[in-house]
């Protein structure tokens, strides 16, 4: 089976349980390099478990459209019983603090998670196909 979703794994100016608030244009300079950023399974390194397709920011986040290859984690999204988004990064300009406004990152991976620091960053649609 096929599973390619589509959702966010970042959402602007909301905090997260962390306290960090990404602001709009954080990952510009990041998705300009076009560098291949790889999907995750709950950030683990060497845990790639599908292909993103589609990287970018709209007006509500970090919008990405990925296909799942790892047949588990295929088998969890295509049942609704994965839905978290997430991505790792390395800050490149913040200010203030509670909340730390995050205006630059460089974003290292993305991935599937069961719970993620950000709740609002989800899949929103899901497209299943038999092979």
């Amino acid at each position: 089976m096929t599973v390619r979703f589509a959702g966010y794994a970042s959402v602007f100016d909301r905090v997260d349980r962390g306290g960090d608030v990404v602001r709009a244009g954080a990952f510009a300079a990041s998705l300009q390099a076009r560098r291949a950023v790889p999907l995750l399974w709950q950030h683990r390194p060497g845990a790639a478990i599908g292909v993103i397709e589609t990287l970018a920011e709209d007006a509500r986040g970090l919008r990405v459209v990925a296909r799942v290859t790892h047949p588990a984690a295929a088998a969890l999204v295509a049942r609704g019983a994965l839905t978290g988004l997430s991505f790792g990064y390395r800050v490149t300009g913040a200010r203030g603090r509670n909340p730390r406004e995050l205006t630059a990152l460089d974003l290292a991976e993305v991935s599937l998670v069961a719970a993620p620091m950000q709740p609002l960053a989800r899949v929103i649609a899901v497209d299943c196909q038999k092979e």
